[in-house]
């Protein structure tokens, strides 16, 4: 089988070899897909999802990363904004005072190891499909039919998401989804301290260096290292979309290495 896969790559063009993989990738995914078009749990969140489409249409949102230098934003002027959080963005409420508007998490590692904490918060939550055995339904849980293949921009989050390598970009799809025209990254800085081969699983031996608190994937916490270059990929995509509808994604991080969107000095954003 190596060597056929090996002799197709040589004699077909790239075009071609893309049809062919994105194929197998379908195929491969029927069963999930299945699955999640049928399953009780999603018919009953794309019924509460459709009505959401475009609600926060002319509105502007923050999507949040977790990155160290949401330790050098000033986190109190998002009071009043509407805002993506994720992962583990919870530990910052007790400081901020507020809660996110909305709630992001595709990762099975941390949907997993979080699971008490995300199910007791308060606003909509969007949770990856796949790791919904950790998790009871609620009317603020939205299930969403997202795939580690076939990339693409959903434009339509009741269908199938592409993750992309980084829950951003699924927040992205469901700001897009709900109507925000305009869609501001802060704390996502785009690099980490931990160095090794992307998507491999690690266990934390100490402080968590790559976010804003040492505790978020603290000593014993599970989970995988990024897939930077895939995440760009999925961003490029993100920004096409929003553009050629009109919308912008802008990057506010303070000191961000991510170069996809057109940067904005992060205070300029604020009335005095």
């Amino acid at each position: 089988m190596a060597n056929v896969k090996e002799t197709l790559k040589k004699i077909l063009p790239k075009s071609a070899q893309n049809i062919l993989r994105n194929t197998r990738d379908g195929l491969q995914r029927l069963p999930e897909d299945y699955e999640a078009a049928t399953h009780p749990w999603r018919r009953a969140v794309n019924a509460r999802l459709r009505p959401m489409r475009d609600q926060y249409k002319g509105k502007r949102c923050f999507i949040i990363g977790n990155g160290p230098s949401l330790r050098d934003t000033d986190m109190r002027k998002l009071r009043g904004e509407y805002t993506f959080g994720m992962n583990r963005i919870y530990l910052m409420f007790p400081e901020l005072g507020f809660e996110t508007s909305f709630f992001v998490s595709i990762n099975d590692l941390v949907v997993e190891q979080s699971a008490a904490d995300i199910q007791q918060l308060s606003m909509p939550k969007f949770i990856a499909w796949h790791a919904h055995r950790f998790l009871q339904p609620a009317e603020n849980m939205f299930f969403l039919h997202t795939t580690y293949t076939g990339p693409k921009f959903a434009r339509d989050i009741t269908g199938r998401l592409w993750e992309g390598a980084t829950v951003t970009y699924v927040a992205l799809q469901v700001a897009y989804y709900l109507g925000f025209s305009e869609a501001i990254l802060i704390g996502v800085d785009h690099s980490f301290a931990t160095k090794g081969k992307p998507n491999t699983t690690v266990i934390s031996e100490g402080d968590d260096p790559n976010h804003f608190n040492p505790a978020y994937f603290g000593k014993g916490f599970r989970w995988q290292l990024p897939d930077l270059d895939t995440s760009e990929v999925g961003y490029a995509m993100a920004r096409a979309a929003y553009e050629s509808d009109g919308r912008r994604v802008l990057d506010a991080t303070i000191g961000g290495k991510l170069a996809i969107f057109p940067k904005v000095d992060y205070n300029t954003l604020f009335g005095k």
